[in-house]
C-alpha cells in the first residue's frame, strides 16, 4: 500500500495499491462516504462528514479500493486534482468538488 503514486492515474482509475485514511464508518458501511480529499501532498482521505475523523480509532490507513467497494461512487474521483475537496448531502446524490481551503490542507 502506498499513501502517494504518481498523478494523474493511468486509465482514470484509483490504482490498486494506493492508500488512504478511511473513517471506520465508512469502511463498515455505518455511514455513507459524503466527503473525498485529495490533499496537495497526493494523500487522500474519506470521511462520512458527520462524525469527527480525528478521535482516537475513528479512521484507519488502508487500500482505497476497499472505501470503494462500500461506496462505489468514489471510484468516479479518481481524476480529482491535488488540492480539491469532493462532498455530496448522502448516497446518490453528485459529488461536488471544490478546491480545499488552505486551512484545510
Amino acid at each position: 500500500m502506498f499513501r502517494t503514486l504518481p498523478f494523474p492515474f493511468d486509465g482514470h482509475r484509483f490504482p490498486d495499491a494506493l492508500g488512504a485514511v478511511v473513517q471506520r464508518t465508512v469502511l463498515d458501511g455505518t455511514e455513507p462516504a459524503r466527503e473525498v480529499v485529495h490533499f496537495s501532498d497526493g494523500s487522500w482521505a474519506i470521511g462520512d462528514g458527520v462524525s469527527d475523523p480525528n478521535l482516537p480509532g475513528a479512521a484507519v490507513a488502508t487500500h482505497i479500493w476497499h472505501a470503494i467497494a462500500q461506496n462505489s461512487s468514489i471510484a468516479g474521483l479518481a481524476q480529482m486534482p491535488p488540492g480539491s475537496l469532493a462532498r455530496r448531502p448522502g448516497p446518490g446524490e453528485p459529488w461536488q468538488v471544490t478546491a480545499l481551503a488552505e486551512d484545510d490542507d
